[in-house]
């Protein structure tokens, strides 16, 4: 808690703190745009690998970690789900070790509750042992199957035919994560700029006013406001609008990021007894999506869900929220048609149930059909900035890329970092050191 107050309280102050920089220091040698979990793990990480760089954190909204790392499930995955030999597989993997390790060191709290990932139906099985097989490819620890019996035994409430137990899955608060993340990097020098959108980068103009800054730090970031850094290098971790700081700093669009909101319900507190860990479904490989699940949080309460449905908004978490400027981006792009027209049914059964409660309930209630309508509120949403690629293809793993000519050779973007982004940050940051250390010769 001390530390979640200390960083807010720096948080809070960082506009100003700008302002008092700005007379100071304008120039950067990395510039990290986007102060999400994964941007300040990737900050961290290049303030402790070369603590006598000027680096900067550059963010648009007034606080930290304000989108997908403070609206999220608060799931520390294991592993388990990711094709092997892919980054996602074996950062996740990584990454979970890593952030308890980190959790232990910061006295962050967490719990290692476990999963269960649940069959209900016999079709359903030789996909649950699959996955148990992948999971053991990708070196998961602890992972067995187990029957109908130890399912009630783990999860009194729940019932299955077959279940894949993952015990090293957790729990934990990923924005209490992030701004230890902050406070690592602030305590080691480096500058958080908040209410800092950038909207332009370029190379600047050796004969400019700012010529002496432009030949050894070339790059000129300028925010909404029109105030501007000058810096080396620039890395950008920006989630939702990714593509569009890609796009601004002439790099390729693709993949489009097309937005998904996910609403959850909640189980109302006299009925939380009825889950002890997570309660996950067998994936379907037809479906995109994952489907519902049950998911306890650190402050006791139990998510349920979510849906996924286009958003139509970016940063949209109520069903109203509408962007002129989003939607239209996300309602040109084929990728998306696509995408829509392969998955038109499950798709439409997701619309019906953020509609309905009870038709959100009736999937739940395959796993602990003691739920129902009356022990359920509807919950907070979370909005997935999904990758799609022109065929309609969701891009399953990470994506790391720069560009080519003067300002692309100096930017590396951080395309798509999805879930287990949360989970795999300090791995994920380590990977971007290394990469930004090969592309900048830092």
């Amino acid at each position: 808690v001390a530390i979640a107050l200390r960083v807010r309280a720096r948080s809070a102050g960082a506009a100003g703190l700008w302002r008092a920089q700005r007379r100071q220091r304008s120039t950067f040698d990395v510039a990290v745009v986007g102060a999400g979990i994964v941007g300040l793990a990737s900050a961290r990480e290049l303030g402790q690998r070369h603590p006598s760089l000027a680096l900067a954190v550059l963010e648009k909204e007034k606080e930290l970690a304000p989108h997908q790392s403070s609206h999220n499930s608060g799931v520390i995955h294991s592993g388990i789900y990711y094709t092997p030999g892919s980054l996602k597989a074996k950062l996740c993997v990584q990454g979970a070790a890593l952030c308890y390790e980190y959790c232990d060191l910061k006295g962050i709290p967490y719990k290692r509750c476990g999963k269960l990932i649940v069959a209900v139906e016999q079709d359903e099985i030789p996909r649950l042992k699959a996955l148990y097989e992948r999971g053991l490819q990708n070196n998961v620890p602890g992972l067995r199957l187990i029957g109908a019996k130890e399912i009630q035994e783990k999860e009194p409430f729940c019932r299955g035919l077959m279940a894949l137990d993952s015990p090293n899955t957790g729990i934990v608060d990923y924005k209490q994560v992030a701004q230890s993340y902050a406070e690592d990097f602030q305590e080691a020098g480096g500058s958080i700029l908040t209410d800092f959108e950038v909207t332009n980068m370029e190379m600047a103009k050796e004969s400019s006013s700012q010529s002496e800054a432009g030949l050894k730090y070339p790059v000129i970031v300028r925010n909404s406001k029109g105030e501007e850094i000058y810096c080396r290098h620039v890395v950008t971790c920006a989630g939702l609008h990714s593509d569009r700081l890609s796009e601004i700093s002439g790099c390729s669009p693709e993949p489009r990021i097309v937005p998904f909101r996910g609403d959850y319900l909640v189980l109302k507190p006299e009925k939380c007894y009825m889950v002890k860990g997570n309660i996950y479904p067998v994936p379907n490989p037809r479906f995109p999506f994952l489907g519902v699940h049950f998911t306890p949080r650190m402050d006791g309460s139990v998510w349920l869900g979510p849906n996924a449905v286009l958003a139509f908004k970016r940063e949209g978490y109520n069903l109203l929220d509408f962007s002129a400027g989003d939607f239209a981006d996300a309602v040109t792009y084929s990728g998306l048609w696509k995408l829509v027209l392969r998955n038109l049914s499950p798709g439409l059964g997701e619309v019906y149930r953020a509609l309905f409660l009870s038709a959100q309930v009736n999937q739940l209630q395959k796993f602990i059909p003691e739920v129902t309508v009356s022990d359920v509120w509807r919950g907070p949403s979370g909005v997935r900035a999904q990758a799609l690629d022109s065929d309609g293809n969701l891009v399953d793993d990470f994506v790391f890329d720069g560009g080519s000519g003067e300002i692309g050779s100096r930017i590396l973007h951080v395309r798509n970092a999805p879930s287990p982004a949360a989970t795999s940050s300090l791995a994920i940051a380590k990977m971007i050191a290394d990469e930004a250390k090969r592309r900048f010769e830092l």
